[in-house]
């Protein structure tokens, strides 16, 4: 086993965001988007879709999968995660999650618009994959470094991630341009094809992580039993976090934040599509430049966070996208709406990082890194479910993602408040 903050290992566990992150790039943010509303139109001849008897709007309902997809991972990853801790299957887990969304991602190549339930389950499926394999993933980081490099590692993980996943999608987005060249008939058929190039990306650069990645592996005896104590493992860590003020606080901020971002992330290229008609190429180029911005706002606030701490970060951070979100209400010019997708380049990857980095310091040394990690997990994932429901209610009701965007800066307002009067510092004893 490499041993603490060896370069060699470090950038083996980075490389699996390179892995992961072309998924949620070119798939679930950028071309699934825009080939579902596109296929989903043409078989329906509408926005409006025919689902289990009901009519409903194309983006409402695909809000709506994505929601319940995270919710399965909730109780999946709580579940599992004492078991992890307890046998030392960090690694295994994370690869079965892996197999998972990779395996739905090649399946999307069979989505056509009129089989709805195949273009609904494949993503939900692939969200699992991907979100499952994060808890696992990222409780690593407080195995593979010690806590005075979790700020500079998990920066860097982030940024490999924008980087790497960009080479995909711009090749992704060459071949689509020039479908012919690949022997494609048409576009969509090009889009379609890339799903599968996406799962093959995700299954193949993966193997460098867990080729590298070591844990202690402990003997367990495999019966129904073993999945009480993986509970009853997660209970105890619960109780924990219960004792501290500071790692209650910074999870209730961080839930407020992550309905706001994730639902951001999301729902940033259906935005601009049904709201402002912006084309899908113009779309998938503005989330290249949101990409290439999102790297250096990882490392722009991870030195803000060396210099004035993790705090003084957030809180920079967090009045940035109160700002975003009110005025993405008011947008209505596609140079309004290119200018703000830079602003949550900035400030993307920059939460996410110090989002991952703080929690690592406030967490005890413990070998339970996977339960303390999959309720961190698990609050992001809530969070998701909430703000994407909640997104999809409101534009339900009243027509339009305008009207939603002013709920998610709420999520932030709360965040910047808690965070304000909270001290981000690990508690050595229980707080009174």
């Amino acid at each position: 086993m490499l041993p603490k903050n060896s370069p060699k290992l470090i950038n083996a566990w980075c490389s699996y965001d390179i892995a992961n992150s072309a998924y949620i790039l070119s798939v679930n943010t950028v071309l699934y988007p825009i080939f579902y509303q596109e296929v989903t139109k043409k078989a329906f001849g509408s926005e409006m879709v025919t689902f289990l008897g009901m009519s409903i709007k194309n983006t409402v309902l695909y809000e709506y999968a994505i929601a319940l997809g995270y919710f399965l991972v909730i109780l999946l990853t709580l579940s599992l995660s004492g078991i992890a801790d307890l046998g030392g299957y960090r690694k295994r887990f994370m690869q079965a999650f892996t197999l998972l969304g990779s395996f739905a991602c090649i399946g999307l190549y069979f989505f056509n618009g009129a089989n709805i339930g195949l273009g609904l389950l494949l993503p939900m499926l692939a969200v699992l994959g991907f979100a499952g394999s994060l808890v696992y993933y990222n409780s690593f980081l407080p195995i593979i470094s010690t806590p005075d490099q979790y700020d500079r590692i998990s920066a860097r993980g982030f940024s490999f991630g924008y980087a790497g996943s960009m080479v995909l999608l711009i090749f992704n987005i060459f071949s689509l341009q020039k479908y012919q060249w690949f022997g494609f008939s048409s576009a969509m058929e090009a889009i379609q094809f890339s799903f599968i190039e996406v799962g093959i990306w995700w299954f193949a650069v993966s193997r460098i992580a867990f080729y590298y990645l070591r844990e202690e592996r402990k003997e367990v005896h495999w019966d129904v039993r073993i999945f009480t104590k993986g509970f009853h493992e997660v209970l105890l860590v619960f109780k924990q976090i219960k004792k501290h003020k500071t790692m209650n606080r910074f999870l209730l901020s961080f839930f407020f934040f992550s309905m706001g971002v994730q639902t951001v992330i999301i729902v940033a290229s259906l935005f601009g599509k049904a709201e402002l008609g912006i084309t899908d190429t113009k779309l998938i180029m503005t989330i290249l430049i949101i990409q290439l911005v999102a790297i250096l706002g990882a490392f722009l606030f991870g030195r803000v966070s060396s210099r004035f701490g993790n705090r003084t970060s957030l809180l920079w951070m967090l009045g940035i996208w109160i700002f975003i979100c009110f005025s993405a209400y008011n947008v209505h010019e596609e140079m309004q709406f290119f200018i703000l997708s830079g602003l949550v380049g900035l400030v993307m990857g920059g939460i996410q990082s110090q989002a991952r980095s703080t929690w690592s310091k406030l967490i005890p040394d413990t070998s339970d890194t996977a339960s303390y990690f999959s309720f961190y997990d698990s609050t992001e994932k809530l969070a998701i479910v909430i703000g994407m429901l909640a997104f999809g209610i409101i534009e339900q009701v009243t027509g339009s993602m305008r009207n939603s965007t002013l709920l998610l800066s709420s999520f932030f307002v709360i965040s910047f408040l808690i965070i304000a009067f909270t001290r981000l510092k690990r508690e050595d004893t229980v707080s009174a």
